[in-house]
């Protein structure tokens, strides 16, 4: 690292020009290429997967999907004339767009049922392809919607995703900004880490662009890797520029500062960002392609702003020198003084070490307080899908649920189908039969069977729940049909049936996702305990980081599952009412908010063990680590909220979910478990942390957090803090 470090100072004419190149040479490839960002449709083994093949058999799996034109008449009746004029009008301009393979009418004999004249409300039913485009649909009805008649389209093939609200990441930058400004005091520290993480996180979704026509990746993959990237990028960058900014105020030259940084710091960063890595590649596990390949994509952004860190930004801070430090420290340097005038007076971090050294039981127990309930909420998480009766009011899709529910039910929309297959007689009649019964079960609204064609041996029949796809009930209904209605009518017959459609499919990814998601976790603990391990040479420090980062994990689900589930936040947040937690939530929180929290870790630590190696005083590690790295700790958490949480702010339940999820987890993480709990716990541990059993260090290579600079840039690091502690008392046991 040093090496590295030394010649990015000297070349830095080459690297700037070598990242100006790259960006360039992708964007020009990216205009020529364009994109090819598919979404990745593969389940897991499941009954509704098993359903999608028997249909796939019947020809039904063609692509095409049904979505409904919903209208509601008011001062008139549903089905006169003048309405019915209008509406013939409307449908066929539905009809005739590119796209539209059919449009059934009420107001024919195909379209029986679709009429409810008691509230004045119908709806035609529209059989579309992916290539029907959405927004012409509803301009269409749009216009026929007037004081008489209040026109809606949605259903499966009517609906899409709310616009993201693109821009809101720019507030989150302008925080991170002044935040940034606020700390050093010097335009040009406060830009340093933001230009860093923007052009590494610039230079991976270009390169994700480009891997779309190679890869199976969906389009969500940059907004995720774009949140992931840019906290991760300027948190990276500002531990290396403050290092360096320190380095110079103990009296180094602009090089040999560089060199410091890169040396200590930057191998933080890369052990941190190996970290994260890990944990975004374990998605893997879980089974699921558009998981993976999100995964993959941000850990690309991950590589990337960590190859930024440590080859451009060096380069930046050598071309800018001291220009880095605020003005007051530049005149200091000037005159010799450095910060000897205020050497005596404790900082607020070295006063929040010490009372944490002197009370590490009562400040262990409060943390774990705070951390209990917060995340208490998470035990009462609920994994599904949300659906139209949770959109923002005033949507299109709401605006459509509202006028198809009371007239025809919540669950229209949440459509259940059966295919059986049926290889004799004795099973079709055992089938007829099943569907015979199912309207006598609880929560189904009605069944409709398709006639057996002659010769086929797969039999269908749709079954329409009493509540929509989200609900608990519906959820419910599909485990007893499973359960107990279908395998009673099965018996003593070769009849094998399978419940499907798009909200069995969704519990059934729930399902599937929620069951790996034990493995997932505890694969990346296993990995980020091994690495830590290795660069600490310790065993209890890795462990209490690892129980650590699971108690940040569930305080992520709880505040996840206290503002989407239970509602708190959805209308601020303009994404809706309450409904559960989208299966993907938990997956993505699990990877990225381990991956954040080992960063914390190891910065914090990588500071106690620099110590301890020098002095081999636990308590003064704690201490000196604590001090130094709580103000960088602090603030890059401060960070990391600002720019996730301005992408919850874009209208997108999921992104706004993981956006506010990993802010508050990151938040608590800084504050809370690595400031407090972590310090009290090494401190209760004592010199055990630093333990490390014989056989274990014969085998394991030995890695240097620190760097072989440590020691020359420690002292100088420490000058300030040691003066401090003199000040307040630097006893081992923490007492003034």
């Amino acid at each position: 690292m040093s090496s590295l470090a030394s010649w990015c100072y000297r070349r830095r004419g080459t690297v700037l020009a070598a990242w100006v190149t790259v960006l360039v040479a992708l964007v020009l490839a990216v205009v020529t290429a364009g994109t090819s960002f598919t979404t990745v449709a593969d389940l897991p083994d499941s009954e509704s997967a098993t359903a999608y093949e028997l249909l796939a058999e019947m020809g039904q799996g063609s692509g095409t999907a049904q979505g409904r034109v919903v209208w509601h008449a008011d001062g008139v009746a549903i089905d006169a004339p003048s309405v019915q004029a209008e509406v013939a009008a409307m449908l066929d301009e539905v009809a005739a767009l590119p796209g539209v393979e059919a449009v059934v009418s009420p107001y024919t004999d195909a379209g029986a049922g679709q009429l409810n004249a008691t509230v004045g409300t119908a709806f035609a039913t529209v059989v579309a392809t992916d290539a029907v485009d959405v927004a012409e649909v509803r301009a269409i009805t749009d216009a026929y919607d007037s004081a008489v008649l209040e026109v809606a389209a949605g259903g499966q093939a009517l609906s899409e995703l709310p616009s993201p609200s693109h821009g809101m990441e720019v507030v989150g930058i302008l925080a991170a900004f002044a935040l940034l400004f606020a700390m050093f005091r010097s335009w040009w520290a406060a830009v340093l880490p933001i230009a860093t993480g923007v052009t590494g996180v610039g230079v991976s979704l270009l390169g994700v662009m480009l891997l779309s026509h190679v890869m199976d990746l969906d389009s969500t993959s940059l907004t995720m890797g774009a949140l992931i990237g840019l906290g991760v990028g300027i948190d990276y960058a500002l531990f290396i520029v403050n290092r360096f900014r320190t380095a110079l105020t103990a009296g180094a030259a602009v090089s040999d500062a560089v060199r410091q940084a890169v040396s200590t710091s930057g191998r933080a960063v890369v052990l941190a960002g190996l970290t994260v890595i890990v944990a975004l590649l374990g998605m893997a596990v879980v089974g699921l392609g558009v998981l993976t390949g999100m995964g993959q994509a941000a850990a690309l952004t991950v590589l990337l702003t960590v190859l930024a860190a440590i080859t451009l930004l060096p380069a930046l801070l050598g071309a800018l020198g001291h220009r880095v430090l605020s003005k007051r420290q530049r005149a200091e340097r000037a005159g010799a003084e450095q910060v000897a005038g205020r050497a005596g007076r404790p900082r607020s971090a070295s006063r929040w070490a010490l009372r944490v050294q002197r009370s590490p039981r009562v400040l262990a127990v409060a943390a774990i307080g705070v951390l209990v309930v917060l995340a208490l909420p998470a035990t009462s998480m609920r994994v599904g899908s949300s659906d139209a009766t949770s959109d923002p009011v005033g949507s299109p899709t709401r605006e459509y649920a509202d006028l198809v529910g009371p007239a025809f039910g919540a669950g229209l929309d949440a459509t259940l189908v059966l295919a059986a297959e049926i290889p004799d007689a004795a099973a079709a009649a055992a089938f007829d039969a099943l569907v015979g019964d199912l309207p006598s079960v609880p929560g189904v609204a009605s069944v409709v069977a398709a006639p057996v064609q002659p010769g086929r041996t797969v039999a269908l029949a749709a079954v329409t729940p009493t509540t929509s796809a989200q609900t608990r009930a519906t959820q419910d209904l599909v485990d007893t049909l499973r359960s107990e209605v279908i395998p009673a009518a099965e018996q003593g017959s070769a009849l094998q049936v399978y419940v499907g459609g798009e909200t069995a499919t969704n519990i059934d990814l729930s399902e599937a996702l929620m069951g790996r998601l034990p493995l997932y976790l505890a694969l990346v603990a296993l990995l980020g305990f091994l690495l830590l391990s290795v660069a600490f040479r310790s065993v209890l420090v890795p462990l209490v980081g690892a129980l650590s980062n699971l108690a940040t994990i569930a305080v992520g689900l709880g505040v996840i599952t206290a503002l989407f589930q239970f509602g708190w936040a959805g209308h601020v947040l303009g994404v809706g009412d309450a409904a559960p937690t989208m299966y993907i939530v938990p997956v993505i929180l699990v990877g990225v908010v381990f991956g954040l929290s080992m960063d914390y870790q190891v910065f914090l630590v990588s500071r106690m063990h620099e110590e301890w190696t020098r002095t081999h005083d636990n308590g003064r590690a704690i201490r000196v680590g604590t001090t130094e790295t709580a103000r960088v700790i602090a603030t890059a958490a401060t960070i990391m909220l600002a720019v996730f949480a301005s992408f919850s702010f874009g209208g997108e339940r999921i992104v706004s979910a993981i956006g506010l999820g990993l802010g508050a987890a990151v938040l608590v993480d800084a504050f809370v478990v690595r400031l407090t709990l972590v310090p009290a716990l090494m401190r209760l541990i004592g010199d055990r942390n630093w333990a490390y059993p014989r056989w274990a260090d014969r085998i394991t290579p030995h890695v240097s957090v620190e760097g072989a600079d440590s020691d020359a840039a420690g002292p100088g690091a420490a000058a300030v803090d040691t003066r401090v502690l003199e000040h307040v008392g630097t006893g081992t046991d923490g007492r003034e």
